[in-house]
């Protein structure tokens, strides 16, 4: 099934059903207009408002907000050169550091530092801005998919685990935060914009328990679903797993009008009996609908008015674009807006476009962004004393790849988010950016990110346990594997023995993918242990010389051998395929990883 566009862009013929809508199209319309007068007004802003912070007086710009000022004093950094201030604001330190507002908690970013999440300061103004964003999303979708006032979506949304620092401020995903704010708790009804699934459902922190009451409500309003959809691709795929294993149980509920005893949290528990009714021809058709193997187009079958899925399918997600179009018929896959803790940046202008054409326009009035260009010849981190190497928002050059920097009204200033971002046009003065991947980025399943020097960590934590046996890695690689649900990460080892008949047993093997697990960061392991979505790691060994192999393949495609390097994470269908043909025996971890909510600083 296809959504053809009523409209090419905001700026097409049809006028917008809604005043409300043209509104806020007529503000994108403003905003990428005076894009570069709107960055520099941003600029000033935040430069004046923060101008007595600790942080901004050490490169002394003596109360100056222009661009040629901040560009020439204020270096670039990372979260490492911030984490000594970071880390007194966690310890209950007040005073102006990094902003003059209050830092009303932290939002952790998925990218690591130290195996930990990283903590980025926020302050409670910030989500007026971000909420500003979310008010556009519907009315550009509207512009494409008319009639959405007419029927609900079905989101699988969830609350992941927070904690307090040291000083007393939360610490929390951007997500979660907003879920319980009141931004989201006591939105005004907008029928563009109603969900199937209670806030009590949303906000309980029960995983199964969440899912489950999220799903049963998607069922009893099958009929009434419009879009389907989660954060992440992988997300939306994990509920459809939850399905096949917990169909009969729904349907039990559905049929007989009570409520499965797993589900004990009041809140949620109160929300299901209100809509909870005795269906016999609901829970016969979910019956008839999952009870066989194949599950092509469960997703229409079941919600059959559905007209498109709204997941992220951009960068590591886009792996899974095939299982979700096996589920859904090719429904389309709507990528709708491109956010980070650090800041929220822009929107998609044609949220139904094909995946590989996803871009984002950058909403100018969100912070103020610099880009790093990202290529062969520019540096990794060049000097942060003299960085004229950055280009501002409306000097990029389509085609190419940049870093995005990014300086925000809660403090960070010429900070590096980390992603990479190619410039495919413009839309008026505001440049479009597909998204390529994350900085230095190997694996990733769900929300995890682990780098090649954490791979590199686990790897030799692991190989310890093969001293005994005399035994070494002498080669590996990886391999992010998402054909089982949940996806889980495969490691192929090469093993060197001095005696291959005391060589490492199977239990030894085992050990060592846990020991790997262990190693690797909290955010991977909070995704094994509390949210099911990645499964145990997997370790491969394969015959000895199979990594000579994989050099000879590299080189019979062009590959010089002067400069042939292992790779450390493998995704091009032959070389996993090569690498699978040689594996003499396969490992699991045991048991899943020791995790605890961080208690940082």
């Amino acid at each position: 099934m296809t959504v053809e566009p009523v409209l090419s862009s905001p700026r097409g013929h049809r006028r917008p059903a809604r005043e409300k809508d043209a509104k806020a199209l007529e503000f994108i319309e403003e905003m990428t207009q005076n894009c570069d007068s709107v960055q520099e007004r941003v600029l000033g802003e935040i430069l004046s408002g923060n101008s007595d912070t600790e942080y901004l007086q050490r490169f002394q710009l003596s109360g100056k907000t222009d661009r040629d000022a901040f560009k020439a004093k204020v270096p670039v950094v990372t979260y490492e050169d911030l984490e000594p201030e970071i880390r007194r604001i966690a310890n209950g330190d007040r005073s102006k550091i990094l902003s003059s507002r209050p830092i009303s908690e932290f939002l952790t970013s998925s990218g690591t530092s130290a195996g930990e999440r990283k903590l980025v300061p926020t302050i409670k103004e910030e989500w007026n801005r971000r909420q500003l964003l979310y008010s556009l999303l519907m009315p550009v979708m509207n512009l494409y998919v008319p009639g959405l006032d007419k029927g609900k979506a079905l989101y699988f949304l969830f609350v992941k685990a927070e904690t307090k620092t040291p000083g007393g401020l939360l610490a929390r995903p951007v997500l979660t935060s907003y879920y319980k704010s009141d931004h989201f708790k006591t939105r005004p009804h907008d029928p563009f914009n109603v969900y199937t699934s209670p806030n009590e459902a949303i906000l309980c922190p029960d995983t199964f328990q969440s899912m489950y009451a999220q799903m049963l409500c998607g069922l009893i309003m099958h009929h009434e679903v419009l879009r389907v959809g989660a954060v992440f691709a992988s997300g939306l795929i994990r509920a459809i797993q939850f399905l096949q294993l917990n169909w009969k149980l729904l349907a039990h509920d559905i049929e007989t009008g009570t409520l499965n005893p797993r589900i004990a949290d009041p809140a949620v528990c109160r929300c299901l009996e209100e809509r909870l009714r005795p269906d016999r021809g609901l829970a016969e058709f979910i019956r008839t609908q999952c009870k066989g193997e194949a599950w092509e187009g469960i997703i229409t079958r079941i919600w059959p008015n559905t007209r498109y899925l709204d997941v992220i399918v951009t960068g590591a997600m886009a792996q899974y674009i095939p299982t979700l179009d096996y589920y859904s018929r090719g429904l389309p896959l709507a990528c709708t807006m491109y956010a980070s803790s650090e800041c929220y940046f822009g929107l998609n202008l044609n949220p139904i476009c094909k995946p590989s054409e996803v871009c984002y326009t950058i909403m100018p009035n969100m912070g103020y962004f610099e880009f790093a260009p990202h290529d062969l010849q520019a540096p990794a981190y060049p000097s942060q004393d003299s960085p004229p190497w950055l280009v501002d928002l409306t000097n990029v050059e389509v085609g190419k790849e940049y870093e995005l920097v990014v300086t925000t009204y809660s403090g960070l200033c010429r900070y590096r988010v980390g992603d990479i971002l190619r410039v495919t046009g413009f839309h008026n003065s505001a440049p479009q950016f597909r998204f390529v991947k994350r900085r230095n980025v190997l694996l990733s399943i769900d929300s995890d990110k682990t780098d090649e020097a954490e791979l590199q960590g686990a790897v030799e934590s692991a190989s310890r346990l093969l001293c005994e046996s005399n035994t070494s890695v002498v080669e590996y690689t990886s391999y992010a594997d998402t054909a089982t649900m949940p996806g889980h990460y495969v490691i192929y080892w090469e093993l060197l023995g001095k005696h291959e008949e005391n060589g490492p047993n199977h239990e030894v093997l085992d050990q060592c993918c846990l020991a790997m697990e262990e190693t690797l960061n909290s955010v991977y392991r909070q995704c094994r242990v509390t949210d099911n979505s990645i499964g145990p790691l997997e370790i491969r060994v394969v015959k000895t010389g199979s990594f000579e192999e994989l050099m000879d393949y590299a080189i019979s495609r062009g590959a010089s051998i002067n400069q042939y390097k292992v790779p450390r994470c493998v995704s091009f269908v032959p070389i996993v395929k090569l690498l699978d043909s040689r594996v003499v025996s396969a490992h699991f971890s045991p048991r899943a990883p020791s995790w605890t909510p961080e208690r940082r600083h």
